[in-house]
């Protein structure tokens, strides 16, 4: 069985993904708006499937997403980790509700979680990828330091830059 570490930072708690956060996932992935870059909006059973995928991911790699948690409020506000999919690279991931934005966690998370690769899992490299029309995900990615490394067309057939982030000094 895997242990999934908690992170914190400032603001934060980075927690593993339970029927707890199930509330937060339907928020997401049922708003159209919020959930467009992720093939949504998808039905309440698909997105329990979404939530059970996410803690698979742990048990099956070793690697994940976490739940971000306010450590103000104690509220779900999103995800930020480590995800991959079939025939697809491991990728830096994170997705926020729409009253969570703007407020820099995202980058926060994200540099819990390429610290928390680099240092604990070992990995060589961290890599994000996105559709081309995902302005606010390449601008965190270059925020982090990414750089662009590669254009692949993954297994849906759209073409996506690669970005790769070094460890965060």
């Amino acid at each position: 069985m895997t242990t999934i570490t908690t992170l914190e930072t400032e603001r934060l708690k980075l927690v593993a993904p339970t029927t707890d956060c199930l509330d937060a996932y339907l928020q997401f992935y049922t708003d159209a708006g919020a959930s467009k870059m992720y093939g949504g909006p998808i039905e309440p059973a698909q997105v329990l499937a979404r939530l059970k995928a996410d803690l698979g991911c742990w048990y099956l790699y070793g690697f994940g997403v976490w739940v971000m948690q306010e450590k103000a409020t104690g509220k779900y506000i999103g995800t930020c980790g480590f995800w991959r999919g079939y025939n697809w690279p491991t990728e830096l991931t994170w997705w926020l509700l729409p009253e969570g934005r703007g407020k820099g966690y995202a980058i926060e998370a994200s540099k819990a979680a390429i610290k928390h690769a680099y240092d604990e899992l070992n990995f060589e490299h961290v890599q994000t990828y996105m559709n081309d029309d995902n302005a606010p995900a390449r601008a965190l990615a270059e925020r982090l330091g990414g750089v662009k490394t590669d254009r692949m067309c993954f297994p849906d057939g759209l073409y996506r830059d690669i970005y790769t982030i070094d460890a965060l000094q």
